[in-house]
């Protein structure tokens, strides 16, 4: 590996030219396009997209599982010069919903289950399933020639959720997204004989990169919608796959199972971020998968990716995030302002041209999170403070500390624990509500309520998780639901989380 990647930055619809021409570049169930029909079919549904757009800039949302359209949309969208709005198809109604009207849709594309979901009046868009968007395309047959996007245009909005309040839609520059492909393109070293199995949520920047990396290297990427962690066994063994992108309760189950020998052995490098490792997960995984390569991450929406631990420092750090990926540069702010020392604890905060241009339309949360860099920084520019609490130890290696906020972080998930508990209200069962996240050995976090019943207590307790289920997807159901006949409150009158916290941590230790 080089000592520093390439920082010429492209448009992103440029990505699909990265491989030699014939060979693969995306596996789907029932074809595999290489690196030229891959162009072409980019060509083609850009050429539909912009035919449809009302100007320049529009917004397009999809809504789907991991379908050709949906993996194309990236680069597509960019071409047509429009902007990628990818929703996560776990989302139900209310947060499909609220994204639509909150970034502008200008066009969705789903499939008719998940269309047919939505209401009269929801949609504040024209929509279209797959099916009819692929037959409108290829009728027009309008195939565009790769774009000349400047490199600070939008390509796209991903949103995520904040520690209150609904979704936010960060904003991502063709920059952005492209040196984010380089980056981890380079410190994971893909190159083109490696297939890398695409099983996290295309929504996700974690999710989308598994696509625009390997695109970058030359790579293969074969997505994988799955139901059971042998569904992913499967897939390896079906594939050849070199590389898995997962969270932390997947690889628990991935490390549970009994792997064939000829199977396990094909896997060369295991990547993981949205939740750390714990020491028995690590060892796990270098015991089944002793011959690959363990490259634990820290990330965050607004800049990307931040850190990486070097495979090589893994059986002896295992809870170390590690130091900075290419490009980026992570500096740890004591709350003074002033660097921190050798292992004094700080805010991670990351400046560098992988930091997103901040929230949609959203000038007051952009300003919270989006600051000048400290002085000190040596790239200087914006930079994203993350409320994120680490230290950095005596080989420079990053150790994280807590969240500054109350973020529940579930399944690899970010959850807004306001969001659960407006919705718990909403069913009409809940009179008050507090959604907290406590420690959980599967999913890191798990969603525990505490509620007091509005009305008949015995209809609440037997109404409300399946009032929930149609409402929420189910990483933001509740785990566990506490009633109480009074909730605490705090010496500012607001209902006292902290108190709530401590007792149920305390119950659950007995």
């Amino acid at each position: 590996m080089s000592a520093d990647p390439d920082p010429t930055v492209y448009p992103l619809d440029h990505l699909a030219m990265r491989g030699q021409g014939d060979a693969p570049a995306l596996v789907l169930k029932d074809r595999t396009h290489s690196y030229n029909s891959l162009n072409a079919r980019v060509g083609v549904l850009a050429g539909w997209l912009k035919s449809r757009a009302a100007e320049p800039g529009a917004r397009i949302a999809t809504w789907l599982p991991k379908t050709e359209l949906a993996c194309l949309m990236p680069l597509a969208a960019v071409r047509a010069g429009l902007v990628h709005v990818p929703i996560n198809p776990l989302l139900k109604r209310a947060q499909v919903v609220h994204i639509l009207a909150d970034s502008g849709t200008a066009l969705l594309i789903s499939n008719k289950g998940r269309l047919d979901t939505l209401e009269s009046g929801d949609a504040i868009c024209p929509v279209l399933d797959e099916a009819t968007a692929w037959a409108e395309a290829d009728a027009l047959a309008c195939e565009l020639q790769p774009s000349n996007a400047a490199s600070d245009s939008l390509a796209a909005i991903l949103y995520t959720s904040g520690s209150t309040g609904r979704p936010k839609g960060v904003i991502l520059s063709q920059t952005n997204l492209w040196l984010g492909a380089v980056s981890v393109a380079h410190y994971l070293k893909i190159t083109p004989d490696d297939r890398v199995l695409a099983v996290l949520p295309l929504a996700f920047d974690y999710g989308q990169n598994q696509l625009l990396s390997t695109w970058y290297a030359g790579g293969s990427v074969v997505p994988l919608d799955y139901l059971t962690a042998r569904d992913v066994v499967k897939a390896v063994a079906r594939h050849g796959v070199t590389t898995i992108a997962a969270v932390p309760p997947l690889w628990l189950q991935l490390a549970e199972l009994d792997w064939p020998a000829e199977t396990a052995v094909s896997l060369k490098r295991l990547t993981n971020s949205g939740g750390a490792l714990t020491p028995s997960l690590v060892r796990a995984l270098r015991t089944k998968f002793a011959q690959a390569e363990l490259y634990p991450m820290y990330g965050l929406t607004e800049a990307f990716r931040s850190t990486y631990l070097d495979p090589s420092l893994v059986d002896a750090h295992p809870t170390s995030i590690g130091k900075a990926i290419p490009f980026a540069e992570i500096l740890v702010v004591k709350d003074d302002g002033h660097a921190a020392v050798q292992d004094e604890e700080g805010e991670l905060v990351h400046t560098g041209p992988l930091v997103a241009q901040g929230y949609w339309q959203d000038a007051d949360r952009t300003a919270e999170r989006f600051r000048p860099a400290p002085s000190f920084s040596k790239l200087g520019g914006m930079a994203v403070w993350s409320g994120d609490r680490v230290r950095r130890d005596g080989e420079g290696l990053l150790h994280f500390v807590g969240r500054r906020d109350a973020m529940i972080k579930t399944s690899g998930n970010r959850v807004s624990p306001q969001e659960v508990e407006e919705a718990a209200v909403a069913t009409g069962f809940v009179a008050e509500a507090v959604a907290l996240g406590l420690p959980d050995p599967q999913l890191g976090q798990a969603i525990h309520l505490v509620a007091r019943a509005a009305g008949d207590a015995d209809a609440a307790r037997e109404g409300l998780i399946p009032a929930l289920t149609r409402v929420l997807p189910n990483f933001m159901l509740p785990r566990h639901v506490h009633w109480r006949g009074e909730m605490p409150v705090s010496p500012n009158g607001k209902l006292d989380r902290v108190a709530l916290a401590a007792e149920l941590a305390k119950d659950m230790s007995r």
